[in-house]
């Protein structure tokens, strides 16, 4: 273990050494480990946006071993997916890569912002993961259902030693479309799910804008146009940077555009990036060309 992992590490005061373990086998696999950050795929657009609008644009991608392969060969962090995704490919990687199973989701007819639990603690367990992944979102009319269901399972995980992953997605209720992407619902967005106890925060990169009334007082005086500032102050709501946090790829973009996003986030003191559909979507040699690329940014080599 290098000292920047274990100075991580070390803010968890409250877990077992198994769950630290877990969360250590993240921090030190593949071309970042030990570095303490982290570049995760996850792969649950499926359930979400539907399986032609996810790997049709890549046909391999439609198999569950491509994306396993494409983690390990480009010596990610970790590869998230549903109990189905993993379970396709469990005894052909085992050991290979840590794995984050995805036990809750969606999908894109559902009205309102909810998702339903479609994996259990039992089955990382069994599948050998090092964390369970769970998405809220604040705002919703059924946040606190959700709230619900990651307490128990959080619990559960911890007291098997396994780490917890919360996305935290504001959307619903009474916030407006252009308030999901602010700055203040962001920071509020990984406060939450820091809260809620989360080892690992994934959430968007924040806009400029400031959504909430109430809070735009504390804003006034600062110039947030710089994404790394506004990147270190979702770190900052994430316990002053006690806790790892890692920032959503987003919708598809232009290289460049990922590539800033990479340096905005080492910049402001993020932990990394955990990036599906930007790369998954492109062909597997471009993918690994840019997974590389980022790599070497969270390295300083780029």
């Amino acid at each position: 273990m290098t000292p920047a992992v274990k100075a991580i590490l070390d803010k968890y005061e409250s877990d077992s050494p198994a769950t630290k373990a877990n969360l250590g086998r993240i921090l030190m696999h593949g071309h970042l480990g030990g570095t303490g950050k982290l570049v995760i795929l996850p792969v649950d657009q499926g359930f979400e946006h539907g399986p032609a609008r996810s790997f049709a644009i890549n046909p391999p991608a439609y198999d569950p071993h491509y994306h396993y392969q494409l983690a390990i060969d480009a010596g990610l962090s970790a590869y998230a997916a549903p109990l189905g995704m993993l379970e396709a490919g469990a005894m052909t990687f085992a050991g290979q890569i840590p794995t984050i199973l995805k036990v809750n989701s969606s999908n894109s007819w559902a009205q309102g912002a909810n998702q339903a639990v479609t994996g259990s603690v039992e089955d990382a367990v069994r599948l050998g993961c090092a964390a369970i992944g769970f998405t809220i979102y604040p705002g919703s009319d059924d946040l606190f259902d959700m709230i619900g269901q990651i307490r128990e399972m959080s619990a559960e995980a911890k007291s098997v030693g396994i780490a917890t992953v919360i996305w935290s997605y504001p959307r619903g209720g009474m916030l407006p479309k252009s308030g999901e992407l602010a700055l203040d619902v962001g920071a509020y967005a990984a406060h939450m799910a820091a809260l809620l106890g989360a080892h690992i925060i994934k959430v968007k990169l924040p806009s400029d804008h400031i959504e909430q009334k109430e809070a735009k007082p504390m804003y006034e005086g600062t110039d947030w146009s710089n994404q790394a500032d506004r990147v270190k102050h979702v770190v900052q709501a994430s316990f002053a940077g006690r806790r790892i946090v890692v920032f959503s790829g987003g919708a598809s973009k232009g290289s460049d555009a990922i590539y800033q996003d990479a340096r905005d986030i080492l910049a402001g003191g993020g932990n990394g990036s955990i990036i599906g559909r930007n790369t998954f979507q492109r062909p597997r040699d471009e993918a690994l060309e840019m997974l590389g690329k980022i790599i070497a940014i969270y390295k300083g080599e780029a």
